[in-house]
């Protein structure tokens, strides 16, 4: 019964991810790339899933589980929270908390915060390209809530809602979006398997007095209209969809040495397909090296190599203070560092 159960609950989710993308991706030809907002949804959770090159969907079994698949939050034994902090390209911050409650047999319940900013830059005009003495800054940020829960010893299925803004200056967009994963712990050698489908939610659009100007109609005569309050049309861009299916495994997993292996198949609608894999090794679950690649077989991506470490440090009884590293290269756009501090209770 407990089969048919997960079969069936497998079964829906595919079904109704595939319409989804079937509507956004037409051809294997067309990236799509630039065509979707909110991209500060795609820089990633925490610098131990970055530093494996992305590839968590069948990890999943921290924190940093709420970005990545949401199902993954019911295998935490415990509590925990975590802090990242990202500098991102071009002097930009991306900055990312989570935090999650297990409730024993009522699931887990979580919550996560992400901020982009980009700093104050100078406004320019066609007249005054040197700058007019204002200065603007763009401001995005996402707040969302997530429930978890094991439906058998080996599959947990989870789902999120969040509320997505985005400003620039005197102009802002907002909408609320779902995420929904899945996790399965298969008999065969201990293999993992999880999907998850992020970012589903409605098209967003600028809306401000930025957009607003006086107009008139026929400047070379006079009459009753002089000027008309106009606006432009700004147009509704859909949000960076995203399908993940992923595979882990432990390939070595004694009293000191553990080292898990991951790939993560990756199907967004703004971009070509691509694949990325990743690898952690951990010495007596206290330090660790990691490793990976990024975007592999995507077409004119920057991304690429990733690598990273982490310390966890045992407090009192089940207490743990966990500190990760994570290096991405980004090509011909250099590379990002990312922090994470977190901690297990």
């Amino acid at each position: 019964m407990k089969k048919q159960v997960i079969i069936a609950v497998m079964a829906v989710f595919l079904l109704n991810t595939y319409p989804a993308f079937s509507q956004d991706l037409t051809s294997s030809t067309i990236s799509k790339v630039g065509t979707t907002v909110g991209q500060f949804l795609k820089f990633g959770a925490s610098a131990r899933s970055i530093a494996m090159g992305g590839a968590f969907t069948s990890v999943a079994n921290d924190v940093s589980a709420i970005y990545w698949n949401p199902a993954g939050l019911a295998t935490i034994r415990g509590n925990e929270v975590m802090f990242t902090h990202t500098q991102w390209i071009a002097d930009t911050q991306y900055d990312f908390g989570a935090i999650s409650l297990n409730l024993g047999a009522f699931g887990t319940l979580g919550a996560m915060i992400s901020s982009f900013s980009s700093g104050d830059m100078k406004v320019r005009t066609v007249e005054q390209p040197d700058g007019t003495g204002e200065l603007f800054n763009t401001q995005d940020i996402m707040a969302g809530l997530t429930y978890s829960r094991s439906l058998t010893d080996k599959f947990a299925l989870g789902f999120s809602v969040k509320y997505i803004n985005q400003r620039i200056w005197h102009m802002s967009a907002s909408t609320i979006a779902i995420d929904v994963g899945t996790l399965f712990t298969t008999p065969l050698w201990g293999i993992r398997l999880g999907s998850s489908l992020t970012n589903y939610g409605p098209k967003m659009r600028l809306r401000g007095r930025d957009a607003k100007f006086a107009y008139d109609p026929d400047p070379d005569n006079q009459g009753n209209v002089e000027i008309v309050n106009s606006e432009y049309e700004m147009l509704n861009y859909s949000l960076p969809l995203r399908f993940q299916v992923g595979v882990a495994k432990d390939v070595l997993n004694n009293e000191a040495n553990r080292l898990t292996i991951a790939a993560d198949a990756v199907h967004p609608n703004d971009n070509y397909e691509a694949v990325n894999a990743g690898f952690e090794y951990g010495f007596r679950e206290m330090v660790f090296l990691r490793g990976g690649y990024k975007s592999l077989f995507q077409k004119d991506s920057e991304e690429g190599l990733t690598l990273g470490a982490g310390a966890h440090l045992r407090l009192a009884g089940a207490t743990q203070i966990r500190i990760d590293y994570a290096y991405v290269d980004f090509g011909r756009l250099d590379n990002t560092q990312k922090f994470s501090l977190s901690m297990h209770f």
